[in-house]
């Protein structure tokens, strides 16, 4: 079991706005802030970290989880307002499985970060 994901960064300040704003709809907050790392997640406990540094290759995949399908649209729209490109609209990914609602995004560096709700849509 994962206990929290770490990410160098080219530009600290610039990261630590995209991700600030493309995590809120998750009620992710900037939790712990020391030097150049910055940690995201709710109450005390930082799940992302990230660090200002060089090197941010290869590029990652982090999928977070969504309660429902329009967390996922919410994540899309904040990370494309905060500057993340598209990859990957708002929508079913039925070769995962049925129920697989996701939408990607890649950061400022290139990381493809992605939500995903795996609920079907007439359970709400």
């Amino acid at each position: 079991m994962l206990d929290h994901i770490g990410l160098i960064v080219h530009d600290y300040q610039r990261s630590k706005a995209f991700y600030q704003s493309a995590l809120a709809p998750l009620g992710y907050e900037l939790v712990m802030e020391m030097g150049d790392w910055a940690g995201f997640g709710w109450g005390d406990k930082p799940q992302l970290l990230i660090k200002g540094g060089s090197s941010t290759a290869p590029a990652v995949h982090i999928a977070f989880s969504a309660e429902d399908r329009e967390t996922v649209r919410a994540f899309y729209d904040a990370a494309l307002k905060a500057g993340g490109k598209d990859s990957g609209a708002p929508g079913l990914r039925p070769e995962y499985h049925d129920h697989y609602y996701a939408a990607y995004v890649l950061d400022p560096d290139g990381h493809k970060i992605e939500v995903v709700c795996h609920i079907p849509a007439d359970a709400f």
